[in-house]
């Protein structure tokens, strides 16, 4: 429940009565406004919050963030060190157990996902009856979702041991499947994962493996290596909009299959998943450093956006924007310098010394350089959000495992405000010509 921090008292300015509502953990209790009506009859006291810009929907010990300050931790561990010193595997094991690892546990860890990668040949044959044009978050989401019948002992979510299998198979075979998923949409065949090799460089594999663009062995190091680091900074971010539509699916007892191809559904968003795609986009369309003052006037303007700039929790330079730009110099050692990259640094460097943009806070976000870094890799844009997904699928499952411990655990039910009319008399259907309601009109 939390300690009792105080009271806050409110006057409701109708009828003149006094509340007192208990402050726990900086916060009040939305059910504590129930009581609050100005008629006994009522239903009792709201809180409206479209997007829940100010509405604590759990209590979550998984990752801190302070977009004031520009902080990010995973269970306390800042992700500065963590993205320098830790491999994705690692930060994995740090989200879905608690801690970081010791060497032995990182090692069957490891080993344990490994095992646990290759697919269901059936699961291959499901993915080739896609059009070789479907959109690869379709066909991600789709997938996923069908695991869920192919482990159906998924649905004793009682079972803590089972609940830990089933996050194993999942987070194991995500990678294989969204490589799958490349290959399908490039008209290529699904070569099994090799299990001499570790999690993000199985995946560079998997993905180029038999093709043109097969790195050699020091290359696929690299970009290993880069790919690892960008899963890193995009596995957790708390509560942000496929977080916590997958906290919602799995508030009715879903297995994580589902949940997790709900929170992939919404990240497949332009607004949430999409945003390194629009910054190409964006980047694209400036062409050259000349143009920038005149895109910068029309931004100001309202005329343009500026992708990739300002976060709707970070008020300050998002701490994992730094690292992917430090990323990119040694991706571009293997693939050749992306241009785009010091058109973005110019348009940065602009913007951080423009009044305009630093009054209003709009620092670098995390999405201006990674998909610079994903183009020069040889990913198609489409390709992006499914790469995000895998980094996120371990802070996904770690907040479907803890959601299925919370004791305050209930189906989600928002209210709503009903604003529409009160009860309305049937008019026989030979009698309703011209009584269309005004707001349907």
């Amino acid at each position: 429940m939390g300690l009792d921090e105080g009271k806050l008292k409110i006057i409701d300015s109708r009828t003149g009565q006094e509340y007192t509502l208990p402050i726990r953990d900086s916060s009040v209790r939305a059910i504590d406004l129930r009581q609050i009506r100005e008629d006994p009859g009522e239903f009792g006291m709201l809180s409206y919050d479209p997007g829940y810009t100010n509405t604590a929907s759990c209590k979550s010990r998984i990752a801190f963030i302070d977009g004031e300050k520009g902080i990010l931790r995973y269970r306390g561990y800042p992700i500065e060190r963590l993205a320098e010193q830790s491999s994705y595997t690692e930060v994995a094991y740090l989200l879905l157990h608690g801690d970081l690892p010791t060497q032995h546990e990182l090692e069957t860890w490891d080993q344990e996902v490994l095992e646990n990668s290759s697919v269901h040949e059936n699961v291959k044959k499901f993915m080739d009856g896609f059009l070789y044009d479907a959109h690869p978050m379709g066909v991600l989401v789709s997938t996923i979702a069908a695991l869920s019948t192919f482990y159906p002992d998924a649905k004793q979510i009682d079972s803590r041991s089972n609940r830990y299998r089933q996050q194993v198979r999942l987070f194991s075979k995500i990678p294989t499947i969204a490589a799958y998923v490349y290959r399908k949409s490039q008209g290529l065949s699904f070569p099994d994962p090799d299990w001499d090799l570790n999690y993000s460089e199985n995946l560079i594999h998997i993905l180029w493996s038999g093709t043109r663009r097969q790195p050699g062995r020091k290359e696929s190091k690299v970009l290993a290596k880069a790919l690892d680091t960008l899963l890193v900074l995009h596995a957790e971010h708390e509560q942000n909009c496929s977080t916590s539509t997958l906290r919602q699916v799995a508030s009715s007892n879903a297995d994580p299959y589902v949940s997790v191809a709900s929170a992939i559904s919404a990240l497949s968003g332009p607004l949430h998943g999409g945003a390194n795609e629009a910054v190409l986009t964006m980047l694209d369309e400036i062409a050259s450093s000349r143009r920038i003052p005149d895109f910068m006037r029309r931004v100001k303007a309202g005329e343009q956006r500026l992708m990739g700039f300002g976060h709707r929790v970070y008020k300050n330079y998002d701490p994992r924007a730094r690292i992917v730009r430090e990323i990119a110099s040694n991706v571009f050692e293997v693939t050749g310098r992306n241009s785009k990259i010091d058109l973005a640094m110019e348009l940065e460097r602009i913007a951080l010394d423009d009044d305009y943009f630093v009054k209003r806070r709009l620092y670098p976000n995390v999405d201006f350089y990674s998909g610079i870094i994903y183009e020069a890799m040889g990913f198609p844009p489409e390709m992006f959000t499914v790469l995000f997904a895998i980094g996120r699928s371990a802070g996904w499952l770690a907040h479907w495992e803890e959601f299925m411990r919370d004791p305050e655990k209930r189906i989600a039910r928002p209210r709503q405000l009903y604003l529409g009319p009160d009860e309305t008399e049937l008019v026989p259907l030979d009698e309703r010509l011209g009584r269309a309601r005004g707001e349907f009109a």
